[in-house]
């Protein structure tokens, strides 16, 4: 794998179930149980969702109009099937997006439907992932 193309982060316990995430640029986030004012790794998960596909609109509608307002919604519903097994279902990523009226205005907002299109079908690398169903691999070194 190459450097361009692999990706990684380390995760180290704090405390029991809170832990501090390092990406290779060194920035950090914690991540805990949905007990604390930390984010849960289901909503990482949405968030990751929601941002993947927040940067691709913004970076194709924002060369036509700077937005007035720029703001998604990421919604699921946490089940468990009959063996006791968690998962997400009906995840939704709703757009508020208001762009300023004129000429520029009404170009980022004639683009947005194909923005959000093109990010859903190609570019979202997380969304295409989940709705792929990409095996995870576990092991212990």
């Amino acid at each position: 794998m190459s450097e361009d193309t692999h990706r990684q982060v380390t995760i180290e316990r704090i405390t029991n179930s809170h832990y501090t995430v390092t990406n290779a640029r060194g920035g950090t986030i914690t991540v805990g149980t949905a007990d604390s004012a930390d984010f849960s790794p289901v909503e990482l998960l949405l968030t990751a969702i929601g941002a993947c596909t927040a940067i691709d609109v913004d970076i194709l509608t924002s060369r036509r109009a700077e937005p007035d307002s720029f703001a998604i919604a990421v919604d699921a519903e946490k089940l468990r099937d009959e063996k006791g097994r968690s998962y997400l279902t009906d995840i939704a990523v709703t757009f508020r997006i208001r762009f300023p009226e004129g000429a520029d205005g009404d170009k980022a907002r004639a683009l947005l439907p194909d923005a959000v299109k093109r990010s859903h079908d190609q570019l979202c690398t997380v969304s295409r992932t989940v709705e792929l169903g990409t095996p995870v691999t576990t092991r212990i070194e």
